[in-house]
């Protein structure tokens, strides 16, 4: 136990002591205060120490953020049963023991049983408000946790989505300069022209790397610009053919991926007049195909891959898809995913989450009224209840406002943790979550 709930379990002793001894204590001595003050410590520390063994032992085997639904059942069970146990522990050693104002046979009877019921209540509202408390202080810990979770995850897809973004300038430069090299030695006039294409290309390059996705529309007539670039190299060494109807032409796709497949398919196959390499772009369903005939080509150095892999990295931080790589004897064809809808890697609050949120804060206020409600129960009905033993021997009309603000809270109880309000969330938000899979299966 903590040192500060062993605090807490002190002055509960110490205040109810002065309460019932000034108040409800005929002769005020020092034996009656003592005595008062062992009864006292002994209802406090037992209840107290027996209902936080409980919590804590289902905090470690069934914590709230983990088991939420199986915890609460065994923690209305467990406080039910340990307070019943507990209460009729402490009157018996309270009536029989050391007042001895009943036998033992006396106490078991019916006599007490109105006396033992109504402490196990008091217990009861007191064990629930304590493992409400534990259950609160779960959630704040679990919600604050994702928080922290989640903007890390939001700041480390960030940071690898702009290194990979970063990797385009050295790597598309590095290429078009070797192409470049080799195209002065073999034709100075078509390297002054590819010089000029490649200032014109560059500067799309420039334009589009800090973009997240582009238009299907604007990545083709880029690689459409750099094919013409290639030919002015290769000559009628090289083919390409693009098959892409304009329906598909307002759908997304990763910047520069074209360009880095069409340099991957130079890069690694020869292409000669009279073994051409064939190059096609064209859509099959949501996916934007690259397929080129398979004529490798011997590497002196091994590839470094960072063009593949960057575009499969980037898609993965965009969206579930995959970019798929199909390989054959004489075909090799990628894949990419074409998006319906623009993704949007930011900490930028969704308007879903901003919504959910707000449902959260405002189901907060509702559990923090309701507890309010049920410590004010907890401190008025036993109030009533000394008023009315002292006040009408014989009559108990406490039960009437105890019964009927005890179905208020119930009533609540039952409104903010059963079937109400969550039970509504919990089917918004499986409605959501069947229609973004759903929108995942499109994209």
């Amino acid at each position: 136990m903590k040192r500060k709930y062993l605090t807490t379990l002190l002055w509960t002793s110490l205040g109810t002591t002065l309460f019932f001894f000034l108040f409800f204590n005929d002769e005020k001595t020092l034996r009656t205060f003592l005595i008062t003050l062992l009864l006292s410590t002994m209802y406090s520390f037992v209840l107290g120490f027996g209902n936080g063994f409980i919590n804590e032992f289902l905090n470690r085997k069934f914590p709230w953020s983990e088991a939420t639904r199986t915890r609460a059942v065994l923690s209305i069970v467990s406080i039910i049963i340990g307070n019943f146990i507990l209460v009729y522990f402490c009157n018996y050693m309270n009536y029989v023991v050391i007042q001895k104002t009943a036998t033992a046979e006396e106490f078991f009877s019916s006599k007490y049983g109105v006396t033992n019921w109504f402490m196990i209540n008091i217990a009861l509202l007191i064990s629930a408000f304590l493992h409400a408390k534990s259950f609160m202080e779960e959630l704040k810990k679990t919600s604050r946790k994702e928080v922290v979770e989640q903007k890390l995850i939001a700041k480390s897809a960030n940071a690898q989505f702009e290194s990979l973004k970063n990797q385009l300038d050295p790597h598309f430069l590095f290429n078009s300069l070797n192409v470049l090299s080799s195209l002065i030695d073999e034709n100075p006039r078509q390297a002054q022209k590819f010089t000029a294409s490649m200032s014109k290309i560059y500067r799309y390059v420039l334009e589009q790397k800090d973009k997240e996705m582009v238009t299907v529309e604007d990545e083709i007539e880029f690689a459409k610009t750099y094919c013409e670039l290639l030919k002015t190299r290769f000559e009628d060494s090289v083919y390409f053919s693009f098959d892409v109807p304009r329906e598909d032409y307002q759908k997304y796709v990763v910047p520069l991926s074209l360009q880095l497949l069409l340099e991957n398919c130079i890069k690694h196959n020869f292409a000669t007049s009279s073994k051409p390499l064939t190059i096609r772009i064209f859509s099959d369903g949501n996916t934007l195909c690259i397929e080129n005939n398979l004529q490798v080509r011997e590497q002196i150095k091994e590839s470094s891959g960072i063009g593949l892999a960057n575009i499969v990295q980037r898609y993965s931080l965009l969206t579930e898809r995959n970019v798929f790589i199909e390989k054959s004897e004489d075909h090799f064809k990628v894949k990419l995913p074409m998006l319906l809808v623009k993704p949007q890697v930011s900490s930028e609050e969704p308007e879903e989450e901003a919504a959910a949120y707000k449902r959260a804060q405002k189901r907060v206020r509702e559990m923090k009224k309701f507890y309010s409600s049920l410590i004010t129960y907890c401190i008025i009905i036993p109030f009533l209840f000394f008023v009315n033993l002292f006040t009408s021997k014989g009559e108990y009309w406490f039960w009437y406002p105890a019964l009927v603000w005890g179905m208020v809270l119930a009533f609540r109880a039952f409104k903010i943790f059963g079937i109400g309000e969550s039970w509504q969330e919990k089917k918004i938000r499986e409605i959501m979550n069947q229609q973004k899979n759903r929108s995942n299966g499109k994209i």
